[in-house]
C-alpha cells in the first residue's frame, strides 16, 4: 500500500484546526510538517507549537520535514512536541552528528535530498536512516511541477541495500500517483492536490490501492 502524507503547509492558515480533521477524517497516515528558516530556503513557515497543538488534539503520525540550515538547534524542540519522524537535509550543517541525536531520543530519522543531490551521498549514513525524503521540487513553495528524474533515486537507493521508507515530496497529485508508486515511492507528501481535491478521502483512497 502507498500511503499519503498530507503538508498541513498547503492549508489556509487561517483554518488550521478545519486542515488536521481533514487530514484525519480523509484517513491519510501521517501529518506532514514542513519547517523552513527562511535561510536554508526562501520561505518561513511554523514552529514546534503548532506540532504540539495538533498532537494534542489529534492522534496523527507527526511528520515533521526540517528544511533548516542548522536543524540540531530544533530536533528537541520538535521531539517535545511530538514529533513521531524528523526528516533533515543532507545538505545542511551537522547532518551525522543530527541524524544521531534524533535517534538518541527515540524518532525516526529520515534524511531528504534536494533535486540535485546525488543519492550516492547517503551511502555511508543508511544505517542511521528509516526514511529518505526525495525532493521532487526545489523546496521552499508548494505548487511546482514534479521533477520526474529524482524518481530514478528510489531504485539506487534500493540497490545500495536502502530498507526503509522512500518518501516523495513536491508536484504529486492524483493523476502521476501511480507513477510514483511504480517508481518504488513508498509515501507520497501531498500538499495543494490534496487540499483542493473534491475529494480528499476518494484521493487517498486511490493512493492506498496503488
Amino acid at each position: 500500500m502507498t500511503k499519503v502524507a498530507p503538508s498541513i503547509l498547503a492549508a489556509d492558515p487561517l483554518r488550521m484546526y478545519e486542515a488536521a480533521c481533514l487530514i484525519r477524517d480523509a484517513g491519510a497516515d501521517e501529518l506532514h510538517f514542513d519547517v523552513m528558516d527562511g535561510h536554508f530556503v526562501p520561505n518561513i513557515s511554523f514552529g514546534p507549537s503548532l506540532l504540539k497543538a495538533m498532537k494534542k488534539e489529534f492522534d496523527l503520525v507527526g511528520d515533521v520535514h526540517l528544511m533548516l540550515t542548522d536543524p540540531i538547534k530544533y530536533v528537541e524542540a520538535f521531539s517535545k512536541a511530538g514529533a513521531d519522524n524528523i526528516t533533515i537535509h543532507q545538505e545542511a550543517n551537522d547532518f551525522v552528528p543530527c541524524l544521531e541525536k534524533i535517534r538518541s531520543l527515540g524518532i525516526r530519522a529520515g534524511a531528504s535530498l534536494k533535486p540535485g543531490t546525488p543519492a550516492q551521498s547517503l551511502r555511508q549514513v543508511l544505517p542511521l536512516l528509516d526514511r529518505v525524503l526525495l525532493m521532487t521540487v526545489e523546496p521552499g513553495f508548494g505548487g511546482q511541477k514534479l521533477m520526474r528524474d529524482v524518481l530514478k533515486k528510489a531504485a539506487e537507493l534500493r540497490l545500495m541495500g536502502f530498507r526503509g521508507d522512500i518518501q516523495a515530496d513536491g508536484g504529486i497529485n492524483g493523476e502521476n500517483a501511480a507513477e510514483l508508486a511504480e517508481a518504488g515511492i513508498d509515501t507520497l507528501v501531498m500538499g495543494t492536490a490534496f487540499f483542493g481535491a473534491e475529494d480528499p478521502a476518494g484521493l487517498v483512497k486511490k493512493v492506498h490501492a496503488l
